[in-house]
């Protein structure tokens, strides 16, 4: 008996080696994508995970891709956004060709919930593109021109919203910020020099929030973020005095070439300093 048993045992251990020796790969049965839709703002990114199935295939390897790449590129799961639009991001397993899609919708950020701050409602962040908002109170946005609704990079290399204008050294001329070149979205617009000296009233601290040096304006509960962006050279565009100081535009002017700007550095606020028109500063709105 016992002899049989062994005898048994034996032979069911070398038909389960037979089995498993004999197992096949696991072909890919199905691929999902961990978001089916995303927004985002321009330049923002945003990561997609593909889950292959089943989990022990062999082949696990994907393609990705953009049905319009102007609109959003991908790579390796990781999405950029480019311009304005909507488009579908794929991705397909080189085994048994399963795809999954995510749709991207590509925006401008227009809204702004804004603070109020001695009896003026300023929006929280700079503006970017023009008629648009910088995604959060630490971006720099872009640079303007004083008069001027075109908008130049905070960053290195100098680009500008349209694509198209080239720098302008020369000084815009009349004696306030026109309507139709003001850069901030709806409902916003480029704030008075006297708003500015109301701004400057309040409480005030030097502070650096993600790796960025600001000021912040207000009480406790309600702070307002300037970014110290630096600035643009007015002669040539170049980039300065990026996280050393900030410089923000007023609709008000001093001279013929100049204009009122709020200037800030890690010591000092100052209001009643007037630089070349020509120069390239931030643009923080105020509600109209």
């Amino acid at each position: 008996m016992k002899r049989n048993l062994l005898k048994i045992i034996s032979v069911t251990i070398m038909l389960l080696s037979v089995t498993v020796g004999c197992k096949k790969d696991q072909n890919v049965t199905n691929v999902i994508l961990d978001k089916n839709n995303i927004t985002l703002t321009i330049e923002k990114k945003a990561i997609l995970t593909a889950t292959i199935y089943p989990e022990d295939a062999a082949n696990k390897a994907v393609i990705w891709a953009s049905i319009d790449e102007s609109v959003a590129e991908v790579a390796n799961g990781i999405v950029t956004a480019k311009k304005v639009g909507i488009t579908t991001i794929t991705v397909t397993t080189e085994d048994g060709n399963h795809k999954a899609e995510c749709s991207i919708k590509v925006i401008f950020l227009t809204e702004d919930e804004g603070v109020v701050i001695n009896g003026v409602k300023w929006a929280t962040r700079n503006v970017d593109m023009p008629g648009t908002f910088a995604e959060n109170p630490e971006d720099a946005g872009m640079f303007y021109q004083w008069n001027r609704k075109t908008g130049w990079s905070s960053t290195d290399p100098m680009i500008n919203s349209d694509g198209v204008t080239t720098w302008d050294n020369t000084d815009s001329e009349g004696d306030t910020w026109e309507k139709a070149n003001d850069p901030c979205p709806s409902g916003w617009r480029v704030p008075t020099h006297e708003e500015q000296i109301s701004l400057a009233n309040a409480a005030q601290q030097w502070t650096t929030v993600n790796g960025i040096n600001a000021y912040t304006f207000g009480s406790d509960s309600i702070l307002l973020f300037l970014p110290a962006a630096g600035c643009r050279f007015s002669y040539n565009g170049n980039l300065i005095y990026v996280g050393t100081y900030g410089r923000y535009w007023s609709s008000g002017i001093a001279s013929d070439i100049h204009a009122c700007n709020l200037y800030f550095n890690s010591t000092d606020v100052k209001t009643n300093t007037y630089y070349f028109r020509a120069d390239g500063f931030s643009v923080r709105c105020v509600a109209e």
